[in-house]
């Protein structure tokens, strides 16, 4: 009992929240239609509508996207030409309501929701920018689509990802000398870890990347290159999205026929580490790294 009682405290320190990994990345955009287009030359496929809102959910093996054009005008939506913005990220938690009360306790601040009838309350906590944070502990047998989406007829449930491909983390740029202060962020609330700089990931290795008490995705924390600036409204943002897969030259061949170009310059060659998937719409981007995690 004393062994177990020890090896339970360490779980509980270690990872706080009892992360699972990414639930779902949600899209915020005004032209549903030509990021639909994009995610599925990338293999993702429209596979369930929300039942009361402009909302589509898209998939692939393990992987959901959400693209949400209801939400498009309530302020969280940067840019005035409709630009897909990554308004939220959700975490596979074992208990949401306890990962949320304990996301407060240390700090964070809750975002207000709306639940109208059949659809969930999904607790969320507000994150970089205008974006947010959500928990969902529905993701087994029974998830969270099951009540808020209806299935679209003759489509896989949960097509085959291709080339094993899985979320491996997210891009997110920051300010001037904030890097400490986003780590404190991720660290206090949900147990992030800081990887060591000799140890990088991918082709584009800048800024400080931080690992998941789970082991299952990173954050990589990029602050402005000297002598230039933040977007002209000085937010930060989350940026891009890393899709790991064990084969990268296998996944680069097989998006290629799909249509997927490709950033091939001095600064961001394709190769067995990782590659960019060049801005196809509006500057939305992509980027592949190797991973082994099934």
């Amino acid at each position: 009992m004393h062994i177990e009682s020890q090896r339970e405290g360490l779980q509980a320190t270690d990872n706080p929240l009892g992360m699972e990994g990414i639930e779902f990345i949600e899209y915020l955009t005004t032209k549903p239609q030509a990021l639909g287009q994009v995610l599925e030359t990338l293999g993702f496929h429209p596979v369930a509508r929300h039942r009361s809102r402009e909302v589509l959910l898209y998939r692939q093996g393990d992987m959901n996207i959400i693209v949400n054009a209801h939400d498009a005008a309530d302020g969280r939506l940067a840019g005035a030409q409709g630009n897909p913005v990554i308004g939220a990220i959700a975490l596979r938690v074992r208990d949401a309501s306890l990962a949320y009360r304990r996301a407060l306790d240390k700090g964070a601040w809750a975002v207000p929701t709306q639940v109208e009838v059949m659809e969930l309350n999904i607790p969320a906590i507000h994150g970089v920018g205008t974006s947010r944070i959500y928990f969902v502990d529905r993701h087994k047998e029974f998830s969270i689509y099951d009540v808020d989406f209806v299935p679209i007829p003759g489509v896989a449930k949960r097509p085959a990802a291709l080339a094993q491909m899985h979320f491996f983390g997210a891009v997110q740029y920051i300010g001037w000398e904030r890097t400490e202060d986003w780590t404190a962020f991720y660290a206090e609330l949900f147990g992030f870890t800081t990887i060591p700089d000799q140890t990088r990931f991918g082709i584009l290795p800048k800024g400080r990347l931080l690992r998941s008490p789970c082991g299952t995705f990173y954050f990589q924390l990029v602050e402005p290159e000297p002598g230039l600036e933040l977007e002209a409204d000085g937010q930060e943002y989350i940026e891009r999205i890393g899709l790991g897969t064990p084969d990268v030259a296998a996944a680069v061949a097989e998006l290629k026929q799909r249509g997927v170009l490709f950033s091939e310059s001095a600064r961001a060659p394709i190769s067995d580490r990782g590659a960019v998937v060049a801005g196809q719409l509006f500057g939305l981007s992509f980027e592949l790294v190797h991973s082994e995690r099934a």
